[in-house]
């Protein structure tokens, strides 16, 4: 065997090594390699869009809550306010209720002093009665009154 019909042998099947390996094996590996770049690529770039939408939502979720508790202030704010005029009011309907059973009380208390007195009045008066019907008991005499009646007729 001759040593350069070996390295021309080995060298053309070499480069036909190579030709078929640039056309059929090495596209496949590169389409394969691309594909992978490209979609370690979007990987990356979802990545960052889903960090960058999570910074997003973590400010949207801050402003969210400080509004909540602002519109919660205005809100406790607003109950306290109701809560102080029901309390107000309260105070007036029980005011005036007091001033409505205090006038009550006191036309009662006049209307029990009335009868009262008037009872006071009736008894007095009995009393009065029983008094002089017992004093013209005793005082009065038929003979003395007799006589007064003859000096009434004469003088007439």
């Amino acid at each position: 065997m001759n040593f350069n019909a070996t390295l021309i042998g080995q060298s053309i099947t070499f480069i036909f090594f190579v030709w078929f390996c640039m056309k059929f094996v090495w596209p496949p590996i590169m389409n394969a390699l691309e594909s992978r770049k490209k979609q370690i690529a979007d990987g990356l770039a979802a990545g960052d869009r889903g960090k960058h939408e999570l910074e997003l939502a973590s400010k949207k979720a801050a402003d969210n809550l400080r509004e909540a508790k602002v519109q919660a202030g205005e809100v406790i704010a607003q109950a306290d306010k109701r809560a102080a005029q029901i309390i107000e009011e309260a105070k007036i309907a029980a005011k005036e209720e007091g001033e409505r059973q205090l006038a009550a009380a006191q036309a009662n208390i006049a209307q029990e002093t009335n009868r009262a007195r008037e009872s006071l009045r009736d008894q007095v008066a009995a009393l009065a009665v029983a008094g002089a019907e017992k004093i013209l008991r005793r005082e009065v005499n038929a003979q003395t009154h007799a006589d007064l009646l003859g000096q009434l007729k004469a003088e007439l």
